[in-house]
């Protein structure tokens, strides 16, 4: 059995990381300075946006909206409570789509 949390850390948290790091990007944001802002190293951030990590996930509209979100904050120097129940919310929502996804198409296997 997978408890969520450890779901959540295996599958979602780096699907957040990578999303993220691209929308910071997009935003005119260094590779380095999204790095810094995730606290990751630029080669990962380099990662994400390569699509070398992170899986790639289906991705509700809400849940793209929370990623915006997300970014806006941080892009506002958000507190790290505000970002924390921003991640958490991207977290559910994509435990969520996971939920409403046929079995066969879910990620099963443990990451590398």
């Amino acid at each position: 059995m997978i408890f969520p949390c450890e779901k959540a850390v295996w599958y979602h948290l780096p699907q957040i990381r990578a999303d993220l790091a691209l929308e910071l990007v997009k935003t005119g944001m260094t590779q380095s300075q999204a790095a810094k802002k995730l606290g990751v190293t630029p080669a990962a951030v380099s990662q994400y946006i390569h699509k070398k990590r992170g899986l790639q996930l289906h991705k509700s509209r809400s849940y793209r909206q929370e990623i915006k979100a997300a970014v806006k904050k941080i892009c506002e120097e958000a507190s790290s409570d505000d970002l924390r129940i921003l991640v958490c919310n991207c977290c559910h929502l994509l435990q969520k789509d996971d939920e409403q996804t046929p079995a066969d198409t879910n990620v099963t296997t443990t990451p590398q």
